[in-house]
């Protein structure tokens, strides 16, 4: 079940003012507390005993990264509450205040600025609960996902291409083996493809992959490197490192 709720219901003044100039100056405005904590006193009900139930997600630039990991765990949640903040963010005591009676994370979905975090909660939501039972089709296709916690081939890696009818389309045709009807050989050929892929755009994985440090998006360990993995690796630029290979 879903809510959307407009913070400006629980700001009072005749403008229904939600934000003020920064303390110490600076340029921008601040969200203003008093229409947050109002908003949250009404949303998440102080419980009868123990911290609240609910989990407050903040999107922020300053945020904790949010992975595939955080997805899932944010799936099994009974209750995510979200705050999207504007301008120069939120005053900081909103934060501190929420985490003395319920968890509260600050996360963020990538190294830019938006003008409000209302985007950023719409990709989290959409990666959340599509990891929700019953939201997809086949239930395999999120733990094979690009950084799925799965055993397939796009284990701990993004995905390579992929292809559908027709087999020939201006001049460019389906990769031979995906209609060989040989699963071994295309779980290796998707293997491959998924290992240059992660190296030509996602270098940062591809270099931990190498070394053996990475793990697959739902924090578990990647499947073990086999000498075919370490070759396209190689061959991408990204030998194993001394200490691996010792192993």
């Amino acid at each position: 079940m879903f809510g959307v709720h407009d913070l400006r219901t629980w700001a009072h003044d005749p403008h229904h003012s939600v934000d003020d100039t920064p303390f110490g100056g600076g340029p921008g405005m601040v969200m203003r507390p008093e229409p947050w904590g109002e908003a949250l006193d009404a949303l998440v009900p102080a419980a009868s005993s123990g911290p609240a139930t609910a989990r407050l997600v903040l999107p922020s630039p300053a945020g904790k990264p949010f992975t595939q990991a955080t997805a899932a765990q944010y799936a099994g949640e009974s209750h995510l509450v979200f705050g999207c903040g504007r301008y120069e963010g939120i005053d900081a005591r909103v934060a501190e205040e929420a985490r003395a009676r319920m968890a509260v994370d600050e996360v963020t979905i990538g190294d830019y600025v938006l003008a409000g975090g209302e985007p950023a909660v719409l990709v989290i939501i959409e990666a959340v609960c599509r990891l929700l039972p019953g939201v997809l089709g086949n239930t395999e296709s999120a733990t094979d996902d690009s950084f799925g916690g799965g055993t397939g081939p796009m284990a701990g890696l993004i995905e390579g291409p992929a292809y559908t009818r027709p087999r020939d389309w201006r001049g460019r045709t389906v990769p031979p083996v995906l209609l060989s009807g040989d699963h071994a050989a295309i779980w290796r050929w998707r293997r491959d493809a998924a290992l240059r892929q992660t190296a030509a755009n996602r270098p940062d994985l591809a270099a931990r992959l190498a070394a053996g440090h990475l793990e697959s998006g739902l924090g578990a360990p990647s499947a073990p490197l086999d000498a075919r993995d370490r070759q396209v690796l190689s061959e991408a630029g990204f030998p194993p490192s001394a200490e691996d290979m010792a192993h």
